[in-house]
């Protein structure tokens, strides 16, 4: 695990670098500025509306006595992309938006969810909850 977070923290932001640099010759500085200027802006834009709209899902679930869970999962992947769009760069750009979209959003909570799912079921993640009456 901690292989994989020096990976991410080493390798990620040196791509996202030449991916910048190479940007900024194809197009050119003033440019690829306002590229991430702009993703930034729409990216917190986005952030807010799906924000606040699986806010409110979550308070109707709650109002109406259910378990908000799904809506809970994608408040967590929206939060992880708005992360991702804070980040310059033009992969955490794509990602960020892919986790802010509702409709690239539906598959990434697919696979956590199965992902999780086998990592209980295998007991590599234990789950202990109380249920109150």
């Amino acid at each position: 695990m901690l292989f994989r977070l020096i990976l991410l923290f080493t390798v990620v932001p040196l791509v996202e670098l030449a991916l910048l640099i190479k940007l900024g010759q194809a197009i050119g500085l003033l440019n690829t500025i306002a590229i991430v200027i702009l993703t930034g802006v729409v990216g917190a834009s986005l952030a807010r509306s799906q924000g606040f709209g699986v806010l409110q899902r979550i308070q109707n679930e709650l109002a109406q006595e259910k378990l908000p869970g799904d809506s809970l999962f994608d408040g967590a992947l929206i939060l992880a992309g708005a992360l991702l769009l804070l980040t310059p760069g033009l992969i955490t750009d794509v990602l960020g938006f892919a986790l802010l979209l509702p409709f690239s959003r539906i598959f990434v909570k697919m696979y956590l969810k199965k992902y999780f799912r086998r990592k209980i079921q295998s007991g590599e993640i234990h789950v202990h909850y109380k249920v109150e009456e």
